[in-house]
């Protein structure tokens, strides 16, 4: 900071901001001028940038009228050389990210000035594309990348930058903003477009030439995207962009991205043939098309030499499950060590073999449950992306009850024998999918009783149902409602369900559940208990109407309606509802509720016809309603179209919503 008489001071005016007036995150802004000072002190500055970047942006969400008076301040600071380097792109970053909630949430969340504030401190950040470090010229363009209001200033101050520019991080850098910026250009908009054209050309590198696609469809330009990034996915070299990237670009039909990935999987790079597996996983996962196009190409992978593409591959067609019945003989050969020696991708075979319901996976399975080394993880896994995490071993068992005569003696005695609470639970987790056909290891489950993995031994032994309430001991289950083991906190209330399911008696489970009638959250799980009072629930019948009129999405319209037609009997009052509550997701964003939803429609039977449009819809969709880009998303919307078959069958009088 300059000092002597007349010199510049970037502080000019902080002391007149009534900052007591001003609010950041933590409550009035009476920090931030000592930490805009902070900023000025080489010891003190790094630190004074984190804290602002918390204080003043925390997670984002909305924009504070404490940021929309530090503005100014942290713009100077940004583009004053007394600024260690590193603290200024900071700063940029900072005002970055303020910039992009501004431009992206609803106006109340957004503080008054904001608008006008930024459109002010834009121009103080041009001189910053010229900056010695290229850590900041490229994070200035990812800040001006959100100057909507002053889009063709910035595009000019960009494109100067871009002309001398030699740093690929930083090119890069200001093509994107390049493509953010020009929808909002007016003058500058078509040179843009020209200059990013010009940019997809077989001159440039590859890199440059797919993120100028990349800018290209952000700008909203319509063009012969796939002929471009066809041919940079066919020469090999991306320039550093990964497969699914790249395909992502694509656009196009199904057919010419199919066309593309079948060749890349067979590529003669391992780490391009696992890229690919990638992207083929995301294009399975988004449309139910891809899957007979894309399958068979995935399938000769499974003798990839390269041993995580082997995993990969049988990862892939595991998702897929049914679907990937053609290969189980090759799935089923990977179980052991002569078909597979490396464990892992035998691991994924196994349970790839379990989602095409190949009974041949039963044996292998309970070799594992009588081994040593189970291969299969205690916890389940919810994850974006591609990561091969370790395979649940609850969700992995769950749907073989029909293979219970063969699954049961070693399932039976490792629950013996289990080795922690996590395994006890994981095991016991899949005996409550099994429902009555567990019901040979009641004995076990008893006797976990009075372990810390009492809650999930009580749940399984309650889903296995008569047999079960036959020899519990009552006395046990009812006190440790009031003394729940392990100190759990959701313990009680599961014990308590449990007891009343085995018992009859739902008292217990009234006294902890109805409360929660009341509350912000806990309505579907005390919507659940007073479901299973039947008729003898009828007192809280006019409580759940009400609930039904007021709640309208997620679990508790599922949960209220179930509750109000298992009293009632009538699906006149819930049918509208619950068809409501599933109608918004017939384009995407389809969630468990939605698919218990449907499984509850089919239950229903006739008089739930007026829901069958919705559930056509859910059926002829080619983009799958769930979320895309994950493992989960194929199995998901498979239970989704089963739910949604059963319960068509079950309202023109079927049986099969009954399966």
């Amino acid at each position: 900071m300059s000092e002597g008489p007349g010199a510049y001071d970037p502080l000019a005016g902080l002391d007149a901001v009534d900052w007591a007036s001003h609010r950041h995150a933590y409550g009035p802004a009476v920090d931030v001028p000592g930490l805009l000072r902070a900023l000025y002190r080489p010891d003190d500055a790094a630190d004074a940038a984190d804290t602002l970047l918390v204080n003043v942006h925390h997670q984002g969400g909305c924009v504070a009228s404490a940021t929309v008076a530090a503005l100014p301040f942290l713009v100077r600071a940004a583009t004053d050389p007394a600024v260690d380097a590193p603290v200024r792109m900071d700063l940029v970053d900072l005002v970055a990210c303020v910039a992009h909630e501004g431009n992206r949430i609803a106006p109340r969340w957004i503080a008054p000035g904001w608008h006008e504030a930024w459109d002010l401190a834009v121009p103080g950040l041009l001189p910053l594309l010229h900056d010695p470090g290229p850590e900041v010229r490229t994070a200035t363009a990812g800040a001006l990348s959100e100057a909507r209001g002053c889009a063709d200033a910035a595009l000019t101050a960009l494109w100067a930058r871009h002309a001398r520019e030699t740093v690929p991080e930083v090119l890069g850098a200001l093509v994107d903003a390049a493509g953010e910026l020009a929808v909002h250009a007016d003058r500058e908009r078509e040179p843009a477009l020209a200059r990013l054209r010009a940019l997809t050309g077989p001159a440039a590198g590859p890199g440059q030439r797919l993120r100028a696609v990349a800018a290209l469809r952000a700008a909203g330009h319509e063009g012969n995207h796939a002929r471009v990034v066809g041919e940079v996915l066919e020469g090999g070299d991306l320039g550093g962009y990964r497969v699914a990237e790249a395909v992502a670009l694509l656009g196009g039909t199904l057919a010419e991205r199919t066309g593309h990935l079948s060749r890349l999987l067979g590529h003669p790079a391992a780490p391009t043939r696992r890229e690919t597996l990638e992207a083929v996983a995301g294009e399975l996962s988004r449309r139910r098309s891809a899957v007979p196009a894309l399958l068979p190409a995935v399938a000769e992978l499974l003798d990839d030499p390269e041993p995580d593409n082997r995993l990969l591959a049988a990862r892939v067609l595991g998702m897929c499950g049914t679907a990937a019945r053609p290969w189980a003989d090759r799935l089923a050969a990977m179980t052991d060590d002569e078909g597979e020696p490396y464990l892992p991708a035998q691991d994924h075979a196994l349970w790839a073999l379990a989602r095409t319901g190949d009974p041949r996976c039963a044996a292998p399975l309970a070799r594992r449950l009588a081994g040593e080394r189970l291969g299969f993880g205690c916890f389940s896994v919810h994850a974006e992306g591609w990561w091969t995490y370790e395979l649940s071993l609850s969700e992995t068992l769950g749907p073989l009850a029909a293979h219970a005569g063969v699954l049961l003696p070693p399932l039976r005695a490792r629950l013996r024998a289990a080795r922690s609470v996590d395994e006890a639970r994981a095991l016991s987790q899949a005996l409550t999918e099994w429902g009555p056909a567990a019901a040979p290891a009641v004995p076990e489950l008893c006797a976990l009783l009075e372990s810390p993995a009492a809650v999930w031994a009580a749940e399984a032994l309650a889903a296995i149902g008569p047999e079960a309430a036959a020899v519990v001991d009552r006395d046990l289950l009812r006190r440790l409602i009031d003394t729940p083991p392990g100190g759990q906190p959701f313990a009680a209330r599961a014990l308590a369900r449990a007891h009343g399911r085995l018992t009859g008696d739902r008292e217990p489970a009234l006294t902890l559940y109805l409360p929660e009638l009341d509350e912000p959250y806990g309505i579907d799980h005390a919507a659940i208990v007073l479901g299973e009072l039947g008729p003898a629930g009828a007192p809280y019948a006019d409580r759940l109407r009400e609930l039904l009129r007021r709640e309208t999405t997620g679990w508790v319209p599922l949960r209220v309606g179930e509750a109000l037609w298992r009293i009632t009997g009538r699906a006149d009052e819930v049918v509208p509802a619950l068809v409501a509550a599933i109608e918004p997701y017939t384009g995407g964003g389809v969630t468990p509720a939605v698919t218990e939803t449907v499984r509850l429609l089919g239950e229903i039977g006739p008089a739930a016809a007026p829901a069958a449009p919705v559930l056509r819809a859910f059926l002829d969709a080619d983009e799958r309603p769930v979320e895309h880009g994950g493992w989960r998303s194929v199995p998901d919307d498979d239970a989704l179209c089963a739910a949604a078959l059963r319960a068509l069958t079950g309202m023109s009088g079927g049986t099969a919503a009954a399966g």
